[in-house]
């Protein structure tokens, strides 16, 4: 059976902000359909590379590659356009608006419906909105404005928002910040449930979240790809160990 050409492909990628190197030469393919976990200690260049996936950071040198083009030099809003969507660490969703205004705002295809509030969404786009709300388990949140909703249901929300878009890769910034163990265990459960249709770009510090996912794990240390490998296999990592599983719970934060 033959293997699927990488869906992404960033070759030798480096970030210079005026001589710190906040990505040095990093090589990194993600598969069709497929989980990768970045995991690191706080500074090691997690979010700069999804930020440099996206287009916000231009890298100094080195290419990426989406679906076999090149899209190291584009804008974000293209690169956004041609299928790749991020969710940050702080949710941003639209506290003024309910849970499924939300949802087909960010799945709308067609903007000019959503110019007032006096038209209706087409029909698509609606039962679309309602079986996201099935899968993100905001069924019995419907119509409860988004400002209400409790900070894990905000996280499922805004992920929500992310699949809306019909992006063939997802970027997810620390999905479980802020988060107890039983909403970790369901946000892990929903980020499996995604795989397939997508591939997901998870970054985390929480190894219990990771356990749960049981990806392959890319370890950043110092703007470097330092391992790869099986959660197992990191966890038995004596290098990983000594630059960030080792370091106690107090200086396990999320990266800025």
């Amino acid at each position: 059976m033959a293997i699927p050409a990488p869906i992404l492909m960033m070759e030798n990628v480096t970030v210079d902000f005026d001589g710190f190197k906040a990505l040095t030469n990093v090589n990194l393919e993600i598969s069709p359909g497929a989980l990768r976990i970045l995991i690191g200690p706080n500074g090691a260049g997690k979010s700069t590379l999804c930020d440099t996936i996206i287009g916000r950071v231009r890298p100094t040198s080195g290419r990426i590659t989406f679906k076999d083009q090149v899209i190291t030099a584009l804008p974000e809003q293209e690169i956004v356009r041609r299928g790749i969507c991020r969710k940050f660490q702080t949710p941003g969703v639209l506290p003024t608006l309910t849970v499924i205004e939300n949802l087909l705002i960010a799945g709308r295809k067609d903007r000019s419906w959503w110019k007032t509030f006096t038209h209706k969404a087409p029909k698509d786009e609606l039962s679309i909105a309602e079986d996201l709300l099935e899968k993100i388990g905001l069924a019995d949140r419907r119509d409860f404005m988004a400002a209400d909703l409790a900070h894990g249901e905000k996280q499922w929300l805004e992920i929500g928002m992310v699949v809306a878009t019909d992006a063939d890769l997802l970027l997810l910034d620390e999905p479980t910040a802020g988060m107890g163990p039983t909403d970790t265990q369901r946000t892990a459960q929903l980020i499996l449930s995604l795989l397939g249709k997508h591939a997901i770009v998870v970054i985390d510090h929480d190894m219990s979240f990771v356990e749960a996912l049981n990806g392959y794990v890319t370890v950043l240390h110092q703007g470097q790809i330092l391992k790869e490998g099986t959660v197992a296999e990191i966890r038995a990592d004596p290098e990983v160990t000594a630059v960030y599983l080792g370091r106690s719970d107090d200086d396990d934060t999320a990266e800025a």
